[in-house]
């Protein structure tokens, strides 16, 4: 199928092609004919099965229209997410399948000057990205109204939860039209988040995409059992060979991702760390620096294991290994996304191996061990 045969219009048509995105991944296949027909949907589906194209795409064509002259652009479309680093990219999706179309996005998140984002609002938007807590506050200040909402998103819902989120979201319930059409997309379904769909949903059509372990299928896995004092040099001698190639190396702590860093660029390997404690303008830069091929290397901690969506990333280093097997499953799949295929390395220290069994479990997949030491 291409998405010339789901009813995609030319504007959106034309930016996909700019963006060499000729076949539509199964959770857009099912869900864009959805979400153009009006109805509620309910998509569980992992990062990396192209699920914000899912909702992108309609929305785009469903807003695309001339917009009268003098006439205010008000909010039509509100898509909810859990971190700034998500709703940033979420943001260049929309620009990205937009760039045809009569539509303006602004996106809004914590953490950072909320004077040019307040400026963005005041001078009207069609869609509105944001994360709950700089959305509530802004309602709160009569910079936000919600009262022309055609199109609730709501991504990573279960990642919501994981984060305190629920109470925000059911304080901004209230605020949105009854009439309105709701696209609600989690990874996993707890039974808070099962429960909260049905609170929002009206007779939604439920899809389910890549199930937690064939996320996996198209990922090359290798474990290097090797002792903690070891594997600084180890990740020095793999990132020279893959001289050519992003690498993505994920650290279990701040501490750690800034003592890699510090490693590797002493060693002459350009590199920076994302963490929790960096700014967002440090953060932004760095995934800016990555993404443009300008720094090759990138060492965070779990803050980039979800929803991060790096192009063509050929490389993931689990430095260390996390402390729930659902994570890693999370973290290698930053590469092998939307049908390429990718390499995960896994380093295990003998007080790591349970993980690795933990992992096997889930999985329903060895790990090739490549080195014991």
């Amino acid at each position: 199928m291409t998405f010339k045969e789901l009813n995609i219009s030319e504007p959106i048509l034309k930016a996909l092609v700019n963006k060499k995105y000729e076949t539509p991944t199964p959770i857009q296949e099912q869900a864009i004919p959805v979400a153009l027909s009006g109805r509620d949907l309910l998509g569980i589906a992992q990062t990396g099965t192209g699920k914000t194209a899912a909702f992108a795409i309609p929305v785009i064509q469903k807003l695309n229209q001339p917009q009268p002259k003098g006439q205010r652009r008000e909010i039509k479309a509100l898509v909810l997410t859990p971190t700034r680093e998500l709703a940033i990219q979420i943001d260049e999706c929309f620009r990205d399948y937009g760039r045809y179309a009569d539509l303006r996005h602004t996106v809004i998140f914590g953490g950072v000057n909320e004077k040019p984002q307040i400026g963005d609002l005041e001078r009207g938007t069609d869609v509105l990205i944001a994360t709950p807590g700089r959305l509530l506050d802004l309602i709160a200040r009569k910079y936000i109204s919600l009262d022309h909402i055609r199109h609730f998103i709501l991504d990573e819902a279960d990642r919501m939860l994981d984060m305190g989120f629920i109470h925000d979201i059911k304080r901004l319930l209230p605020m949105l039209p009854k009439r309105r059409q709701t696209l609600f997309f989690s990874a996993t379904m707890p039974s808070a988040i099962a429960g909260l769909s049905k609170t929002i949903l009206h007779n939604p059509v439920r899809m389910e995409v890549a199930p937690v372990a064939s996320v996996v299928d198209t990922i090359e896995q290798q474990v290097y059992f090797v002792e903690k004092p070891q594997k600084s040099e180890l990740l020095i001698s793999l990132l020279q060979k893959e001289q050519g190639k992003s690498v993505l190396v994920f650290s279990r702590t701040k501490h750690g991702a800034d003592k890699i860093a510090r490693v590797l660029n002493k060693r002459g390997i350009g590199c920076e760390a994302i963490h929790g404690n960096k700014t967002q303008g440090a953060r932004q830069r760095a995934l800016t620096n990555f993404k443009s091929g300008k720094t090759r290397v990138i060492i965070a901690t779990d803050i980039a294991a979800r929803g991060l969506d790096i192009a063509n990333l050929e490389l993931v280093i689990n430095y260390d290994l996390p402390d729930m097997a659902e994570t890693y499953v999370h973290r290698i799949g930053r590469t092998g996304r939307a049908g390429n295929s990718g390499t995960a390395l896994t380093f295990c220290s003998a007080d790591e191996r349970t993980m690795v069994k933990d992992i096997q479990k889930l999985t329903g997949q060895k790990l090739n061990t490549v080195l014991t030491a």
